[in-house]
């Protein structure tokens, strides 16, 4: 079409309802639709291998690399779905703008949802001027929908505060004693939880194969699907988007613990 339609970047905080909007939005495509629906940091690491391969085993050069890795793309699905648009790596950020432009000019439309406004994506980044285009073109190419007025985390919603507070869908516990005369710990409630869950399965270490890397999990039931890490293990050492991604792929609850007081800088 010479007039193609615009894409929809909706943005707002954590639980206002953003993936769940645009999984309805794919769901309401046609089955037989070219589309596709991705988590944005899964697309790009994707993106990196589909231009490796093509430069290491295709043997291509310069924009024919691009031009094999937007084909590939394409035949995925022409509306591309991307949750979790969020851009923290200098090699996204040096090839956005390229690879959007040839996506557009193909004819795909892009929906995406995020944490930042368009303006705010790699905020702070190195090199952040040769990025400033691609969010000209962001804009240009989308409607930007707001959801920070929200204030409701629907992640919650059919949660009593009582089962909250008390309960199997309580997420945080925090050092003391509870004052629901029960004298329990904090501590011995996160235990508690993680048996209920678990349910006396056999707890043990698993290792993931990220890429060609070994990710550590400390403590794992891999019959319910549930990891246990300590903050220093998951957060204290150096792991990136693709060792997150396989952990909550292959894990759909993740028990935290030792969590430090953090501070906002």
């Amino acid at each position: 079409s010479s007039n193609p339609p615009k894409g929809v970047y909706l943005h707002g905080g954590v639980g206002c309802g953003k993936t769940y909007c645009i999984n309805l939005f794919y769901d309401a495509l046609p089955s037989d639709a070219s589309k596709q629906n991705v988590h944005f940091h899964k697309f790009m690491l994707n993106v990196h291998k589909q231009m490796h391969k093509a430069k290491m085993i295709n043997k291509l050069q310069g924009d024919a690399i691009l031009e094999n890795v937007l084909q590939t793309i394409l035949e995925e699905g022409k509306v591309i779905c991307f949750d979790e648009f969020q851009v923290t790596d200098i090699a996204d950020a040096l090839i956005l703008k390229r690879l959007f432009t040839g996506l557009l000019e193909d004819g795909a439309v892009i929906v995406a949802t995020s944490n930042r406004p368009p303006r705010d994506l790699y905020k702070g980044g190195l090199q952040r001027d040769l990025f400033l285009p691609f969010i000209d073109l962001l804009e240009e190419t989308s409607v930007v929908v707001s959801m920070w007025e929200s204030d409701m985390d629907y992640r919650l919603v059919g949660v009593s505060s009582e089962s909250h507070n008390r309960g199997p869908h309580r997420v945080y516990f925090v050092d003391g004693k509870d004052d629901d005369g029960r004298g329990k710990s904090s501590k011995e409630e996160f235990e508690e939880l993680f048996n209920t869950l678990t349910k006396g399965s056999l707890i043990n270490s698993v290792i993931l194969d990220v890429q060609g890397r070994q990710v550590f999990v400390p403590k794992a039931s891999e019959e319910y699907g549930i990891a246990r890490f300590s903050f220093y293990d998951l957060c204290g050492k150096a792991k990136g988007a693709a060792d997150y991604l396989a952990i909550g792929e292959r894990f759909h609850t993740v028990f935290i613990e030792d969590v430090p007081k953090l501070r906002y800088h």
